[in-house]
Parts: C-alpha cells; structure tokens; sequence
C-alpha cells in the first residue's frame, strides 16, 4: 500500500497550521477558499466554484477538483472550510505531539485537518506526476457549520463518483460512521404585554415567564439511545427589570436516528410552547417556525463507502468499528440527494471547544488510511473487502 512520504508528513503539519491561522468562521469563508483556490491552481488543477454562496450566505461557493485515475471510476472525497464562530485569531501550537490552539479559541481541526490531507492528495496527484490509481473528486464545502448549507446547495449531479468520504467525526481511527440522525430546529417567539413591572405588574403579559414555563416543561437532554432534545437559547426582555417583558425567544433542538421519534419529540417542544402561551399567568400569543435542517440516513455494512473503508483501515492496521452518532455532517446532505457518502472518524478530538486538539500522528495516520483507500478502489470493478466479512 502507498504511504505518505517523510516530507508529505512534514508538509501535512506545516499546511494544517497554515489553515488554522486562516479565520474561515461560517460566511468569511472567502480567505480560505481563495487560498485553497491558489494552491490547487498553482498545482497545475482546475478548480470549479459554484454559486452556492448566492442560497447560503457563505462567504464562497463550493470547489470542486476533478482528477483523472488510471481506470475509469472515481471516488469523492469531501472537507468543509468553515467553522464554528470564535473571536481571536487562532495560533495554533505544537504540545507535547499535538496540535492545539495558543490561545481561547478553536483550533479549527474540525475540519482543517480534513482540507490538509485533500491538499495533500492534490500534491501527490498534480498533473504531470503520479496518476491515481482511481479518479478522485476532491469537494471543499463552504457554510457546513450551518445545518450543512453549502453541501445542500452542491448538485450530486455534477459528480462521476458513485460514493464518497468524508472525514468529519472528531473521535479515534477505524470508526465509521454507518448512521446519523435527523435533525429539527425549533424557534418560538412569544409576545405579551409591556407594563410597569411597580405599578402595574397585573396589566402586563410576560413573554419570559411563558418561556420559562415552556422551557420547564420540554424533553431535555438523552430521551433514549437514538434521541436528543436541547434548548440552546433564551434571550428577550428590555434590558432592565421594571418592564413585564414583552419579547422572548426560544430556539430548541430534537435529533434522533428514528423519524417517528425525532416527529414525536418536537411534538412535545411545540405543545409546551403552545400550553405555556396559554397559561393564564402571562397569556401570551406565540408563533413558532419547526425547521427540518437536515435528514438522516443508514448504511448497511454491505455499502460500497463501507466494506472500502473498512479494507482500507484493516490494510493500516485499524480494526474497523461501525458506530452511530449523534451529529451530522455533509455525508447527511449528500445522503438526502440519494448519494451514498461514509463518515469517517479522522481522530481530531473536542471539536467546537477551545481544547480542540489534534495529534501530528493522528493528521499522517489519515494520509496514510487515504493512500490505502485509493488502493483499494482502483484495481477492482468493486471495492476489495477481505474474505469473511460480515457485513
């Protein structure tokens, strides 16, 4: 199996900490995917930006890279540029084999990591140096952070490949990810009656005391092993206490692996919304806007994505492990335009906090799984899987 080479690896590190460095915060993507654009054009490739930006708000559009293998099929291999929201710039730092962030902030890792090894690919696999042995597809998504956007708005329709990767799920090597939920969001608005909070506390209608009530009485936390629920925010009021509050916000979440379960569940948050507007100690009108941000989807083991992926890791010396996972990733978008894309856990680790981290081994034993998976698919019409799988 082809390994990265010794300044492959060093070039990996030194890329990812470029990256970092790059604010790409969700909507000011376009520094790093000008970036991204000039590397990849100086490499010889051709790089195709849609206009997603114009639907989602992103900062930029989607790339695309398209390079041809020695045999005809083609594998996609996704990573998206944004990242959640954080003030400081990001100064990423070496710790004791790994890469954190200097500061309080993201590293970024999620999903940097993933753009360095693309980058890496890109490298190795210019135009005029070593030819694939299957073709590749190399996607970056802009606006993932933000229920997916930039990948709903990519057109499936674009690619040759029949399946993809990719390498957004921050926990060990050799899990993949076989299921990932659906995923509602809920924001309820509720509206009541300003009064002097002194005087004439009776006349007044307290939007936040509907919520409280609301929020009191809504599914929170683990509802079973396929289900979550979440209120992630509360905010209204006039800044002071002597006003009944006019205004507050709810915005929730439900998830879950099942549709009947995840439907039930915001049901519930609706219905608590709904009897708490009507309880007579605030009477308040409320309106609510249920948002279907992205839809699950289920692999079985005999999937292509799958049984590839798992001989790719046997071959570095993982034993491959299937889980479920609470999150979602650009694998859910694609999944919901009917193509079939495998999340792979990359071994980054707390992603989203500010102790993000990520090992130099982990970043080299991605490459690595990478090389062996482009093995794997080119020789053979069907992915190789060793004999005596399970599936």
């Amino acid at each position: 199996m082809p390994r990265a080479t010794a300044l492959e690896r060093a070039r990996l590190s030194e890329e990812f900490a470029a990256l970092c460095r790059i604010r790409s915060v969700s909507g000011e993507e376009r520094a790093i995917a000008d970036h991204v654009t000039e590397l990849l054009t100086a490499l010889g490739h051709e790089v195709d930006e849609d206009d997603s930006q114009a639907v989602t708000g992103a900062g930029s559009g989607n790339l695309l890279v398209r390079i041809p293998g020695s045999g005809p099929r083609y594998v996609l291999l996704c990573a998206h540029l944004d990242t959640v929201p954080h003030e400081r710039d990001v100064e990423p730092v070496l710790d004791d084999g790994a890469w954190v962030s200097a500061g309080d902030t993201i590293l970024g890792a999620d999903n940097k990591a993933a753009v360095a090894i693309l980058l890496a690919l890109a490298r190795r696999y210019a135009p005029g140096a070593e030819v694939p042995p299957v073709g590749l597809e190399l996607l970056f998504t802009a606006a993932e952070e933000v229920a997916l956007a930039g990948a709903k708005a990519f057109d499936c329709e674009r690619l040759r490949a029949s399946f993809g990767y990719v390498y957004d799920h921050a926990t060990p090597i050799g899990e993949v990810v076989i299921a990932s939920p659906t995923y509602h969001r809920i924001e309820a608005r509720f509206h009541g009656r300003p009064a002097h909070a002194g005087i004439r506390p009776e006349d007044g209608r307290s939007a936040v005391l509907a919520a409280a009530l609301a929020v009191s009485a809504m599914p929170f936390g683990r509802i079973d092993a396929e289900t979550t629920a979440n209120v992630g925010s509360v905010h209204g009021g006039v800044g002071g206490t002597n006003v009944v509050a006019e205004h507050c916000t709810v915005l929730a979440e439900a998830r879950s692996l099942d549709d009947a379960k995840v439907e039930a569940v915001v049901a519930r948050i609706v219905d608590a919304c709904h009897d708490a507007a009507n309880d007579p100690r605030c009477a308040c009108d409320v309106d609510i806007d249920v948002q279907r941000l992205f839809s699950g989807f289920r692999h079985t083991g005999s999937a292509p994505s799958v049984r590839a992926a798992e001989a790719a890791l046997r071959a570095c010396g993982y034993t491959p492990t299937r889980i479920v996972t609470g999150g979602g990733s650009d694998a859910n978008a694609f999944a919901a335009q009917g193509f079939e894309c495998t999340n792979l856990a990359n071994g980054t680790e707390r992603n989203h906090e500010p102790g993000e981290r990520v090992t130099v081994a982990a970043l080299e034993r991605m490459l690595d799984v990478t090389y062996a998976l482009i093995d794997v698919l080119g020789p053979a019409e069907e992915p190789a899987v060793p004999a005596g799988d399970t599936a």
